[in-house]
């Protein structure tokens, strides 16, 4: 009864289904990067899908979609148990839709409508499909990392990799997908063997790229005499954290106070209007800071309070 009340209570959150829309969104650029350019130029990337053309040139006694869901259950049970319950049951759905999605763009737009005559691929060059399938599915991926999910197969890999290895995202991704690439030589040619290879180590920088990007935070530090103004407003305005630092000016010999704090963009942005705005002499330097972890949150603390404060009142 009380897992029955604990499911509804998750399907009844805006974050359930903010992520529900961002994971559908995001398998339906990975389909549209799969079916468009990779599919028609039939290069072989490190992808599950790769590997599983490769097994069966190999062995064929099982079919290509065969051994897609035979190697995507084995990676969904790792996984559940391996990386987090979350992480598995969201790449189950994103796993469950990939097939569905990808008739879809068939249906609504086949890549042979959108090709000039006598190509053969999209872009009618491995080169030019290999480059608009790596920054679209690397665009898809960043984004379902970002909510502790994966477009499934190898994705679930370099997820293992990144937790229990340590390497970024991205290098996991090159990693994983490099070793099922050099299967590729059983049944193709080196030409194309390297060209998957070369656009594995691209998928793998660009979603480091990605992910950075929307991650990114800025480590914040001030040096100034009204630091307790700016400590109060980083406290009371922005709802962050920040830690405080006696220092010595080298030059002056004062003896001041340095804030330190990390922040959005947007709240950066805030506070130099603030500084600005009542004329605070200050000297900050700030600098991109790509992965925090621990007790730093990406929603508002006012929001956080406010939220308890209501289930506090029920």
């Amino acid at each position: 009864m009380n897992k029955k009340i604990d499911v509804l209570k998750v399907l009844g959150t805006f974050k359930f289904w903010k992520e529900m829309v961002i994971m559908t969104i995001g398998m339906m650029i990975a389909a549209a990067a799969v079916y468009y350019f990779l599919v028609p130029s039939k290069l072989i990337i490190g992808t599950i899908s790769g590997l599983s053309i490769v097994l069966n040139g190999i062995l064929p006694i099982m079919s290509v979609p065969t051994y897609i869901t035979i190697i995507n259950v084995i990676l969904l049970i790792l996984a559940y148990f391996l990386v987090s319950k979350e992480f598995g049951v969201k790449t189950v759905y994103t796993a469950l839709i990939l097939g569905p999605l990808t008739d879809f763009w068939d249906r609504v737009m086949p890549w042979q409508s959108i090709c000039e005559a006598g190509a053969t691929s999209v872009m009618n060059d491995p080169w030019l499909d290999l480059c608009c399938f790596v920054l679209m599915l690397s665009a898809s991926q960043a984004v379902l990392f970002s909510i502790n999910a994966s477009t499934g197969g190898l994705d679930i890999l370099a997820k293992i990799v990144n937790k229990y290895l340590h390497f970024d995202i991205g290098a996991s991704v090159s990693v994983a997908g490099a070793c099922i690439c050099c299967t590729a030589f059983a049944i193709n040619s080196p030409r194309m063997v390297v060209i998957g290879l070369i656009g594995t180590w691209i998928n793998g920088l660009v979603v480091d790229y990605f992910t950075a990007s929307l991650n990114k935070r800025k480590r914040v530090c001030i040096i100034s005499k009204d630091h307790e103004r700016i400590r109060q407003f980083i406290l009371n305005d922005l709802d962050r954290g920040c830690s405080l630092y006696k220092v010595t000016g080298g030059f002056t010999g004062d003896e001041t106070v340095e804030i330190q704090s990390l922040l959005t963009q947007n709240e950066f942005s805030d506070l130099m209007k603030f500084m600005g705005e009542n004329n605070i002499s200050n000297f900050t330097t700030a600098g991109n800071v790509s992965e925090v972890y621990g007790l730093w949150t990406s929603h508002s603390k006012k929001k956080h309070r406010q939220k308890l404060e209501m289930e506090a009142e029920k």
